[in-house]
């Protein structure tokens, strides 16, 4: 599939993770969302497209609430929520963020990808 809506660096607070302090205190994570559709017939027409502002609202929501141990798990969560949200999509890869992990050695990002289809 040509036709790609991605939306980049989507950013929250939660207080996902497996170790006490970020359950407590919490930490930003980032989205990037990168979707297949079919954008060939939309017509200028925003009932026929996927409207993003309602796939970020979607991602912040996830985000923000029901905390989780591992981002794997909240990207899986991300992904299959908007494929129940918008049946246009026929792909979707969710890449979720972890720029602060607490982690033994300076990196500059964390991140875990999964990808759905139809």
């Amino acid at each position: 599939m040509k036709d790609k809506l991605i939306l980049k660096g989507i950013r929250g607070f939660g207080y996902h993770g497996v170790f006490e302090s970020e359950r407590l205190n919490g930490q930003e994570f980032i989205v990037d969302v990168e979707i297949a559709a079919d954008f060939e017939n939309v017509n200028d027409d925003l009932n026929q497209t996927i409207d993003y502002s309602k796939i970020i609202d979607l991602v912040s929501n996830e985000i923000a609430s029901n905390p989780v141990n591992l981002i794997e798990t909240l990207a899986e969560r991300i992904a299959i929520k908007i494929l129940d949200f918008e049946n246009k999509i026929k792909k979707i890869i969710i890449t979720v963020h972890k720029p602060s992990a607490p982690v033994s050695a300076s990196v500059s990002d964390i991140a875990v990808s999964v990808s759905k289809e139809r």
